[in-house]
């Protein structure tokens, strides 16, 4: 491939950060709710062991216990699709392809990153 076309494609990835991040303000939940248009995507585990959610590009992880379910919901503009997935055993990657998603509970609450530890 050409450096012109690396620069091409480089290009097409982040034009969603350079359009999004003026309106975005921060990376706080709220804010990137305020972008708009949004896309939810339900995520539930219907395994009988944890399961990671790893949100990229902010490298967050979430745990959904058995039987739980959530909305990653990108907001914002993106190049062709809003999510992009990988499966791996006990773990689910999920990129938002517009640089901004939050995850929340099916109440629309903003849904707790990192393990949690029962009551």
């Amino acid at each position: 491939m050409t450096e012109a076309g690396r620069r091409l494609g480089l290009d097409r990835i982040m034009k969603p950060l350079k359009v999004n991040m003026p309106d975005a303000g921060d990376l706080g939940f709220e804010a990137i709710r305020r972008l708009g248009n949004p896309v939810p995507m339900l995520v539930q585990n219907s395994g009988e062991r944890p399961l990671q959610l790893w949100l990229e590009p902010f490298g967050q992880d979430y745990w959904l216990e058995p039987g739980e379910a959530v909305y990653v919901t990108s907001y914002g503009t993106w190049n062709d699709h809003p999510f992009e997935t990988v499966h791996e055993p006990d773990c689910l990657t999920i990129w938002a392809t517009s640089f901004f998603a939050t995850v929340s509970d099916r109440d629309g609450n903003e849904f707790p990153p990192g393990r949690r530890t029962p009551a």
